[in-house]
């Protein structure tokens, strides 16, 4: 492969990285045909990325960008893939639905909003991290609450009261 070449994939994978806060970094390198192209559609439905990358195409590629993937570059060995996502968590928790007993495919790292995730053991971790939409329903929920509990109370205490003025009426 030419340099040119070489230099216009490393471009093209900085690309499509500057276009997510969410990079999985994984093995898939024991799956079967089958399952690959099984987990290739199931990406697709869900709206992830996933490419095959060649880790000193993607090192370069990181090293392009603005964002510091430094950390992530221990995990740069044997076979990987990237999976690209806008949800911190659908990664994780479409490898944790789709390997089942199994441990492929496994996550080397995971870069998620500016925090650095290495090895496969954070996968638990990984799925629970909430998403920022559902960060921001949790606030308007707790925000919501207050209103609610005055109106709620409000609205029982009318009927108290008309029940204690009824009550002491009909005495």
């Amino acid at each position: 492969m030419k340099k040119e070449e070489k230099s216009i994939i490393i471009n093209q994978i900085a690309e499509m990285l500057s276009g997510y806060n969410t990079v999985y970094v994984t093995d898939i390198s024991g799956l079967t045909v089958e399952k690959s192209n099984e987990l290739r559609r199931i990406c697709f439905k869900k709206g992830i990325q996933l490419k095959m990358v060649k880790n000193t195409f993607l090192k370069r590629a990181f090293e392009q960008l603005d964002t510091d993937y430094s950390q992530m570059y221990e995990a740069l060995h044997g076979t990987s893939a990237i999976m690209l996502a806008d949800t911190g968590n659908a990664p994780a928790k479409l490898v944790k639905e789709f390997r089942g007993k199994e441990s492929i495919p496994a996550i080397k790292a995971a870069y998620i909003e500016e925090t650095v995730y290495l090895g496969d053991n954070q996968l638990d971790f990984l799925c629970s991290i909430k998403s920022k939409g559902e960060l921001i329903g949790d606030l308007v929920a707790l925000l919501q609450s207050p209103a609610r509990n005055v109106i709620s109370a409000l609205q029982s205490g009318g009927g108290k009261l008309a029940g204690i003025v009824k009550t002491l009426s009909e005495r």
